[in-house]
């Protein structure tokens, strides 16, 4: 049977961790920065845990990932 393919939009947004918590970058961080503050700016640079709604369509998404 062959390979799946991963899909590779999904894998530039994810990223599964060691223990196989996927992560992903928060929202609202690409434009319109002037009137938001630096606390909220600085808290949007770290990354998050994917929900558990969403974490069985990504997991389809990447096959391999641990």
């Amino acid at each position: 049977m062959p390979k799946m393919k991963t899909k590779r939009a999904a894998a530039k947004r994810y990223k599964v961790t060691g223990t196989g918590k996927v992560m992903r970058m928060k929202a609202n961080k690409s434009h319109i920065l002037n009137k938001k503050t630096r606390k909220r700016k600085r808290n949007l640079r770290k990354q998050t845990e994917l929900d558990q709604t969403n974490l069985g369509v990504v997991r389809k998404l990447i096959p391999y990932a641990k």
